[in-house]
């Protein structure tokens, strides 16, 4: 498998150490708008002919057409913010190449009544052209890293082997890791985590279908296993909500995610002072985009992992019945810092993302999984991927509830 990586953070860093010892990943092409990074990353990584660095700019359609072309590679993987996500999906389609990403293109909120309807949904701009996919005979596979990703796989599991009928699937996703050294460091792309916590969180319901409902609702604690405690979570906006009932039968899916009160006021006072707006605006003759300043002023997610400790959880808890009986399990898999900054050299939060990926490219070379369109991970057979994750060492667990 010959691959174009699209953004060469944090990631995108744990994406390529992961693939690395992966016989079938002939080539992965490391492309950066920042083309040092990309370099440094290969420097790490070692066999420039088969990491090849190279600079690109994630907002130029035929650039990137170009570069998919030049390397003829079968996968186009977004490694970058999501704000970019349309032009490389389309891009990808104008190749004719494989696309797969790790977060679905963006959401807009419904302009009279945000936090009841929904407006543009997360992947609709991706899911209204899956004719057109399909026709061409190119898959483009949607929101395959952690969350959504390993996420809805647990989900699909659960639908095929420990349900018989499914009332509520629920994403949960916690932990207790503390950097040191910082008042205010998300160990994740703040852009990103800006666009899911203060929009309109999404949830769905049989009989009602996708509604929304004010950021940070519905507080719920939930116990997290493998010594992370009781955290308390919240709805936020996110891609499994979206995902699951496309393919699932249940009655309700949920996202919640354990933020915590202090990380919550940071979110709600970059709001107040409008620093989550995305749209650029003119500052002394120069146009910028106050939440990219933002960005940059907070240190890097992949520069963090020295300076964390603790572990990180993300998983499905399903409830249902089972022969006439209720059943509620928790699937999930838990990353420790420590041991991620060893084996792989990235913080837990990164490399617990990135494995999902490798995971997906790795069963598709197989041709373990087939398909073309436009498509989530549940369509595809949950057993082959979850067999893997212990080889690739991010081991699952089942815990009764």
């Amino acid at each position: 498998m010959k691959v174009l990586l699209v953004g060469v953070g944090g990631v995108g860093e744990a994406i390529a150490a992961i693939a690395k010892p992966r016989g079938w990943m002939k080539q992965l092409v490391l492309a950066d708008y920042d083309l040092a990074r990309a370099k440094e990353v290969q420097k790490k990584l070692g066999n420039p002919k088969r990491f090849p660095a190279v600079k690109i700019d994630a907002s130029d359609r035929r650039a990137i057409v170009a570069l998919a072309k030049k390397y003829d590679v079968d996968w186009i993987m977004n490694a970058v913010d999501p704000q970019f996500n349309e032009t490389l999906f389309d891009a990808a389609f104008d190749a004719r190449k494989n696309y797969m990403d790790m977060a679905m293109t963006l959401s807009v909120p419904h302009p009279a009544k945000p936090h009841e309807k929904t407006g543009i949904k997360l992947g609709d701009y991706q899911f209204a052209r899956a004719k057109a996919w399909e026709k061409k005979g190119i898959l483009a596979l949607l929101g395959m890293g952690v969350e959504p990703g390993m996420a809805d796989i647990f989900a699909r599991y659960a639908c095929d082997y420990l349900f018989d009928e499914v009332d509520e699937i629920g994403v949960r996703d916690g932990a207790n890791l503390v950097v040191r050294g910082y008042a205010f460091a998300p160990t994740f792309s703040i852009w990103t985590t800006i666009e899911e916590c203060l929009n309109p969180p999404v949830i769905w319901e049989k009989e009602r279908g996708w509604y929304t409902t004010p950021p940070f609702s519905e507080p719920e604690v939930f116990e997290f296993p493998d010594g992370i405690g009781p955290v308390e979570c919240v709805n936020v906006e996110h891609e499994e909500v979206l995902l699951v009932p496309r393919y699932l039968k249940c009655k309700r899916v949920t996202f919640k995610y354990g933020l915590g009160d202090e990380f919550i006021a940071y979110l709600k006072m970059l709001h107040a002072m409008g620093l989550d707006n995305k749209q650029k605006i003119r500052v002394k003759g120069v146009e910028v985009a106050p939440r990219d300043v933002v960005a940059a002023c907070l240190p890097n997610p992949a520069s963090l992992g020295d300076k964390m400790v603790g572990k990180t959880c993300a998983g499905t808890w399903v409830t249902g019945t089972k022969n006439g009986k209720s059943r509620a399990v928790y699937i999930y898999q838990t990353a420790d810092n420590k041991t991620c900054m060893r084996k792989f050299g990235s913080q837990a939060v990164v490399a617990q993302t990135a494995f999902n990926p490798v995971i997906a490219m790795e069963l598709l070379e197989a041709r373990i999984w087939q398909g073309v369109g436009v498509h989530g991970p549940e369509a595809f057979d949950p057993v082959p991927f979850m067999k893997r994750m212990r080889g690739y060492g991010f081991p699952y667990k089942i815990q009764e509830r």
